[in-house]
């Protein structure tokens, strides 16, 4: 009788010891994969948040971009005119026959008409540009990233002062144009006192030559930034 219960309490003491095994190996699994399924949406959270960044940052900085490429082109395009307007202006006033000096004059104002929208839109553009990349700016903490997107900012907005400085000196300088007259006797003279619209015009030149410094130093920096250090 020993024997046998020695026997049966050796195959329940087993039994119940395999059973604890894989109980307890069921439980193991169970918080592994607990674990796993943990890390896993963690990680997954991690990646998506990461890759909208990367997605928010690379969306923003191209549609800033393109939005600054416009500012540029509309700038440019107020500046052939500006300075064709300025020319004819510096022209008018030493000419000495009458028909020339109103085909001039009338090619001034045109000029400087066609000066002012492509200033005020470059002006709108430049503000929008820069609104952009201080957007983009959210979605990035890389510090190379930053410092160029606060160059991008700083030539943004130079760039917005810069062509509402041309658009104010465009606007003066059709005030001129049209005081303008042509006087047999006299030749070309202003129809009125004019001092006070010549400081302003005068005034708007000098800040955009100033301004003008800032902006292509910011330029020039942007160009020669370095994102990577040199090979040594």
């Amino acid at each position: 009788m020993v024997r046998i219960f020695d026997k049966n309490m050796f195959i329940i003491l087993l039994s119940i010891m395999i059973g604890v095994i894989i109980i307890t190996f069921f439980v193991a699994d169970i918080v592994n994969r607990s674990k796993i399924d943990t890390l896993t949406t963690y990680y997954e959270g991690e990646i998506t948040s990461v890759k909208d960044k990367s997605e928010n940052f690379t969306s923003s900085f191209i549609k800033s971009s393109v939005i600054l490429d416009q500012a540029r082109e509309d700038r440019a395009y107020g500046n052939y005119h500006f300075d064709l307007g300025f020319l004819w202006y510096q022209s008018v006033l030493h000419e000495k026959n009458e028909s020339e000096f109103l085909i001039y004059k009338d090619r001034g104002i045109e000029n400087c008409t066609n000066a002012m929208p492509s200033y005020y839109y470059s002006h709108l553009n430049f503000e929008e540009a820069k609104i952009y990349f201080n957007i983009t700016k959210i979605h990035t903490e890389v510090d190379k990233y930053l410092d160029i997107l606060d160059l991008y900012i700083v030539l943004t907005n130079s760039g917005s002062k810069l062509t509402m400085l041309r658009y104010n000196a465009s606007k003066y300088l059709i005030y001129l144009f049209e005081n303008l007259t042509y006087d047999e006797e006299n030749g070309v003279i202003f129809e009125q006192n004019v001092t006070g619209l010549l400081d302003l015009f005068q005034g708007a030149i000098d800040a955009y030559e100033e301004e003008l410094e800032i902006y292509e130093e910011a330029q020039d920096d942007i160009d020669e930034y370095e994102f990577f250090e040199e090979i040594r």
